[in-house]
């Protein structure tokens, strides 16, 4: 029987995060005032407790890279072809017509019609996020090649600058989007490219790209980076804790959708991957990046279009508290269908 990688952290890993929600969402009740005063710690719209975790979280991920393979992924486009294909000209349309046909129709007699619209902005802003940091986690669950997914998330983060303006504007119906280009870069910059330049510096200069020393390392703080996980389940559901008890049904009536959409999402380029003979090391990562939302760009455009306490600016935070739960299912059907694929 192979041991998880990550220990009793990743055996047990849906477990930890059940609780973790749970204790969340407890907490946050009981002491809203310290998760105020957590939250409140940003900067346009970047959480600097979040970003510290999630750089915990892909830290000992970024030291596993050998940079030096970069320059061979062109070997193998079909894994960057589903995953910009399903990013770019499928997921931001499919959830849009999600949208439209739950809160416009099917929600039709629950949902008043404006709030309605902004629901459906708020699920459409998701679409057109492409994750960023959490899917170096998902692939190192689904034992992922990790050299290729900072190149799958790379590309998406330069497309994601000239192409998610243009993207909102049409499927929101407006032309005065106002894209907070701060958030979207100091995003970028503290999830991907410090993370990377630790992961450079970790290699070359203290290990001098000794294979076995880094391979000793990594084993020693991979804990750290499922710690950084569940720490940031428990402030993700804590920051939401109040609305989570007030408002249960409207908050089920917007992930619906989302569950749908994401699932189907990575059934769609799962199949794809598997009958194009993808690597599973390289169809796993391929379809969870298409799958999960970079939230935080996702909740700061809707909170700048719409305000605060808007119908969109909740839906993308129902985005954020459904995404770890559906992403680990995902991660557990990606590793026990693996064996489908040809490595």
């Amino acid at each position: 029987m192979n041991k998880s990688p990550l220990g009793l952290f990743g055996k047990y890993l849906s477990l930890w995060v059940a609780l973790c929600i749970i204790t969340g969402i407890i907490l946050g009740n009981l002491f809203p005032y310290f998760f105020q005063i957590i939250a409140n710690i940003q900067y346009k719209n970047v959480n600097f407790i979040i970003a510290t975790l999630i750089w915990l979280m892909i830290y000992p991920i970024m030291v596993q890279i050998d940079f030096t393979s970069l320059k061979n992924f062109g070997e193998k486009p079909k894994g960057l072809c589903i995953t910009l294909v399903i990013n770019w000209l499928v997921k931001p349309f499919s959830m849009a017509a999600l949208g439209i046909l739950f809160f416009k129709y099917l929600y039709a007699d629950w949902i008043d019609i404006n709030e309605g619209k902004e629901y459906i902005a708020g699920l459409i802003l998701l679409g057109i996020a492409p994750c960023t940091a959490m899917v170096f986690i998902w692939s190192q669950l689904t034992k992922g090649d990790a050299n290729y997914t900072l190149v799958q998330v790379s590309i998406n983060d330069i497309i994601m600058l000239f192409a998610f303006a243009p993207l909102a504007a049409v499927l929101l119906g407006i032309t005065d989007i106002i894209v907070p280009w701060q958030t979207l870069t100091l995003s970028v910059v503290l999830y991907v490219l410090i993370p990377l330049i630790m992961g450079i510096l970790t290699r070359n200069i203290l290990f001098k790209n000794t294979k076995h020393s880094i391979i000793k390392f990594t084993k020693n703080i991979e804990p750290y980076s499922i710690l950084g996980l569940l720490l940031t389940v428990i402030l993700l559901f804590g920051f939401q804790a109040e609305t989570i008890i007030t408002k249960p049904i409207i908050i089920i009536l917007i992930a619906i959708p989302l569950i749908i959409q994401s699932y189907g999402i990575f059934i769609l380029a799962y199949g794809w991957s598997y009958l194009w003979k993808v690597p599973h090391n390289i169809a796993a990562p391929a379809s969870l990046i298409g799958t999960s939302n970079f939230f935080e760009l996702a909740v700061a455009v809707a909170i700048s279009l719409f305000g605060l306490n808007s119908g969109a600016a909740l839906a993308t935070v129902v985005g954020v508290l459904v995404e770890v739960p559906i992403m680990l299912t995902l991660v557990a059907l990606a590793n026990k269908t693996k064996h489908y694929f040809n490595n």
